[in-house]
C-alpha cells in the first residue's frame, strides 16, 4: 500500500476500497468521489486498525450523516448501557459514533466499541486525558496530550475532535467581547483552563503538525473542534466564534498539505435566520472542508425537547451547507441520555438530515418517500409501515386504537379521504348511513 491516507491515496488517483463502498452507498461514480476526496470537499473516515467498519463519506454531494454521542460519566457508570445505545444506533443506521466517555479507564470500552462497530467512531481526546494520564490538569505537560492522541489512534478510532483552534488570539477575542455563555464547550473549557493556569498556548495548537504526523499514520481524520461555539443563541456569529473559525481555516489547509482529512466543527445555538449565512461562512473560510454541527438549537427555552429544536436547526443547516449532524436528545441540558433518549434523539436527527437530503437533491433520497406514498394510496398499512423511519412506533400507534375497517385509521374511519378518492376513481358510490 503505497499511501497512507484516503486523501493521499485520492491525491495519486488511486482508487481505495473505502472508496469503492461509499461510491456505491452514494451511487456516484467512484472517480467523481476520488476528486472530492482529494480536493478535501469529501473526507471518509477510516482508521486502518478499525476492521469492522462500513466506511461512509461526508461532504458535499452525498447524504447528510448523523453522529450519536454516548459514553461512560462519573455519575453513571454502566458499560452494559452504553452498550446497548451502541446497537441501537447501529440498528437505525447512524453513520457515526462518539464516545465522549470521561470518566475512569475507558480504554476497554472504547476498544470494544471499535470491535463492534460498523459505524464510524470518534473521541475527544482531551476528555480522556486526566484519566488516562492520571494526572490533575495543571499537572499536565503539552506532550502529554499528544500521547492520549496516540492511544486513540492506535486503538482505531476514525476521527477525533481536537480543539486546535482555540489559541491565545481566539481567547483575546472572546475576553474582549463578553459573552452571556462564555465557553460551554467541555473540551474547550479544560484547555482554556489550563492556557490560564499555565499561561502556554494551546499544546494542539503549538505542537500541530505533531498532531497531525500521529494522525496520518493511522489515517485518522482530524474533526477541528470549534471550542468558541455559542451556547445561547444571545452569543451567535460573535467575535470569539468568527475568531476561532478563522484559525480553523488555517489549520484545515495545514492539515491537507500533510494528507490528513478534515472535517471542521460549527455551532452551536443559533437563532434560524442565521444558520444560512453561518453555512456559508464556514464553507467559504474553511475552504469547503466538511462540515459537522451540534444542532444548532434554535432557542433556549425547550429543555426535555431539545431534539425538537435541534432537528429544526439542522435541517436548516444540512439544507444550507452542513454535511453531519451531531443528534441532541430529550435529555439535552438535563442529565446523561437513557436509551429511550438515544432513540427519540437519532430519529429526530435522521429526519432532519433526510429533509435536507430531499431539499439538495441528492441522487435517490426521494424514493423511499414516494414508496410511501403509493403505500398510502393503496392504504397498505404493513407497506407503510416497512417504509417508516420507525416500523415499530407507527405500527404501534395504529394499532393501539383498533379500526372496524383495515384499510381506514381511526382518525378519520370510513370518511377517510383516500379510501373516498379511490373508490369514486374506481367507478363505485361512496355510502355512509347505510353502513351504520
Amino acid at each position: 500500500m503505497n499511501y497512507k491516507t484516503q486523501m493521499e491515496a485520492a491525491k495519486k488517483g488511486i482508487v481505495t476500497k473505502e472508496m469503492e463502498t461509499v461510491a456505491a452507498k452514494e451511487n456516484i461514480d467512484v472517480n467523481d468521489l476520488m476528486k472530492k476526496v482529494a480536493s478535501g470537499t469529501v473526507c471518509i473516515p477510516a482508521n486502518i486498525y478499525h476492521k469492522s467498519l462500513s466506511a461512509e463519506g461526508i461532504g458535499d454531494g452525498l447524504k447528510t450523516k448523523i453522529n450519536v454521542n454516548l459514553g461512560i460519566s462519573g455519575d453513571s457508570v454502566d458499560y452494559d448501557r452504553e452498550m446497548e445505545k451502541v446497537k441501537m444506533a447501529v440498528s437505525f443506521g447512524a453513520e457515526a459514533i462518539m464516545d465522549l466517555s470521561n470518566y475512569g479507564k475507558t480504554n476497554t470500552f472504547r476498544q470494544q466499541l471499535i470491535d463492534y462497530s460498523p459505524a464510524m467512531i470518534g473521541t475527544v481526546p482531551m476528555y480522556d486525558a486526566i484519566g488516562y494520564l492520571e494526572k490533575d490538569l495543571l499537572e499536565i505537560q503539552a506532550e502529554d496530550f499528544l500521547k492520549v492522541v496516540e492511544a486513540h489512534a492506535k486503538q482505531g478510532v476514525d476521527f477525533m475532535t481536537i480543539h486546535a483552534g482555540i489559541n491565545r488570539r481566539a481567547v483575546e477575542a472572546l475576553k474582549r467581547d463578553k459573552r452571556r455563555m462564555n465557553i460551554v464547550s467541555r473540551g474547550g473549557s479544560l484547555l482554556f483552563a489550563w492556557m490560564e493556569m499555565t499561561g502556554n498556548e494551546n499544546p494542539f495548537y503549538e505542537y500541530y503538525d505533531k498532531v497531525l504526523d500521529i494522525l496520518r499514520e493511522y489515517d485518522v481524520t482530524i474533526s477541528l473542534g470549534d471550542a468558541l461555539r455559542p451556547g445561547c443563541i444571545d452569543d451567535s456569529t460573535d467575535a470569539g466564534q468568527i475568531s476561532e473559525l478563522i484559525e480553523l481555516g488555517a489549520l484545515t489547509e495545514r492539515a491537507w498539505a500533510r494528507d490528513v482529512q478534515v472535517m471542521v466543527e460549527g455551532p452551536g445555538h443559533m437563532a434560524m435566520n442565521e444558520i444560512a449565512a453561518n453555512m456559508k461562512l464556514q464553507k467559504r473560510i474553511c475552504h469547503g472542508a466538511p462540515f459537522y454541527v451540534l444542532g444548532p438549537l434554535v432557542t433556549d427555552i425547550a429543555p426535555g425537547y431539545d431534539h425538537i429544536t435541534s432537528a429544526i436547526g439542522g435541517a436548516i443547516a444540512a439544507t444550507a451547507g452542513a454535511n453531519f449532524l451531531c443528534y441532541v436528545t430529550p435529555a439535552e441540558h438535563l442529565r446523561l441520555p437513557d436509551v429511550n433518549d438515544v432513540k427519540e434523539g437519532i430519529i429526530a436527527s435522521k429526519i432532519a438530515a433526510h429533509a435536507a437530503d430531499i431539499a439538495n437533491g441528492i441522487p435517490n433520497a426521494r424514493d423511499i418517500d414516494n414508496q410511501m406514498a403509493d403505500a398510502r394510496h393503496k392504504l397498505d398499512w404493513d407497506e407503510m409501515f416497512k417504509y417508516a423511519i420507525d416500523p415499530e412506533k407507527a405500527r404501534t400507534y395504529y394499532e393501539s386504537t383498533p379500526v372496524a375497517e383495515r384499510h381506514t385509521c381511526s382518525m378519520c374511519g370510513k370518511m377517510c379521504a383516500v379510501r373516498t378518492t379511490n373508490l369514486i376513481l374506481e367507478g363505485k358510490k361512496v355510502t355512509f348511513c347505510s353502513e351504520l
